[in-house]
């Protein structure tokens, strides 16, 4: 007897449960898809899934940099005191 009705054959993502979108870049910050690509993960063929997740290296997400902070503030105190 075997068990294959308990067998699950799961579609491969590469989602980490992080999932909040960049608003610039319009990326998930977790898996570094866009809101399409997730929203139509499960219609897109075996091979069109593993192109895109063989880019995902090469896409950022989210800027490294900071947006702004204590020092952005500062200075823009500054600059309107001049």
């Amino acid at each position: 007897m075997t068990d294959d009705i308990w067998k699950r054959h799961e579609i491969e993502s590469p989602c980490v449960k992080i999932c909040v979108v960049h608003p610039e870049t319009r990326l998930c910050t977790g898996c570094a898809r866009s809101i399409d690509e997730i929203a139509g993960w499960a219609r897109l063929s075996p091979e069109a899934r593993r192109a895109i997740m063989d880019d995902l290296p090469n896409r950022t997400a989210a800027p490294k940099g900071r947006r702004g902070g204590r020092a952005a503030r500062l200075g823009r105190r500054g600059d309107a005191g001049s």
